[in-house]
């Protein structure tokens, strides 16, 4: 069974940094598109990033491009999501989840129904 493990959240001053993690196990396919999605409450959840395992691919939304990365672990179906220069609005709960088509597209990687798995989020506050 797949499951999607987020980790790496907290409470963060405005202009620091999270890296948050996404461990996915279960997954038998040789390749994967994680894309990061966060989510206020009475808000829709919003697509912010992805990255596809087969060539490396990352995919940012304007908003996050230049104080957010993503990379990931070439051993185990690991993905890291490097937050800097973190602003209140940042705060939301942050879910990892897998492209069904497993790879990101450069177009839609934001869009949550291109996504089948989801793991259970992780809070991010940036509050000082």
């Amino acid at each position: 069974q797949v499951q999607l493990v987020e980790s790496g959240g907290g409470l963060v001053q405005p202009g620091g940094s999270l890296r948050l993690s996404c461990a996915a196990s279960g997954w038998t396919y040789d390749y994967y598109g994680i894309g990061w999605f966060r989510q206020i409450p009475g808000r829709e959840r919003e697509g912010i990033s992805c990255i596809s395992k087969k060539d490396d691919a990352t995919y940012y939304i304007d908003s996050v491009k230049g104080r957010f990365t993503l990379s990931r672990d070439s051993t185990e179906n690991t993905v890291y999501l490097q937050m800097n220069n973190l602003k209140p609005e940042d705060t939301a709960f942050y879910y990892c989840a897998l492209d069904k088509y497993l790879y990101c597209s450069s177009y839609a990687f934001n869009r949550a129904d291109r996504y089948n798995y989801w793991g259970q989020g992780t809070q991010v506050t940036v509050s000082s």
